[in-house]
């Protein structure tokens, strides 16, 4: 079709960076909060995300919270037509983060 493009990429999405220091009270408070086996460690894995931006100006902690329910038939993943969320997951992730707010304050 003799069609042609030139792509100059300027600047690409920095890396998140999870602080150890925070991650590490993070994951303790997520323990305590929601139990210790329902807290894991994920691959670091190579995807863009907006929170990078974040963590370049001050500590950060990114993490993810499980939004399907298998018993419930809520398993498909994120970005595909069939997904869906446990709503339930809703109040789990704001009581989450009050929970680690609250920790880090008495800190």
């Amino acid at each position: 079709m003799g069609g042609g493009c030139d792509v100059n990429i300027v600047k690409g999405y920095p890396c998140v960076i999870n602080e150890p220091a925070l991650t590490s009270r993070a994951q303790s408070a997520a323990r305590d909060y929601m139990g210790y086996n329902n807290v894991i460690d994920l691959p670091i894995r190579m995807t863009a995300e907006d929170f990078a931006y974040y963590s370049q100006v001050m500590p950060g902690c990114f993490y993810r919270l499980g939004v399907g329910n298998q018993e419930e038939g809520i398993t498909s993943g994120l970005h595909t037509p069939a997904f869906d969320i446990d709503e339930k997951a809703l109040a789990t992730g704001m009581g989450l983060m009050a929970w680690l707010l609250a920790s880090e304050l008495q800190m």
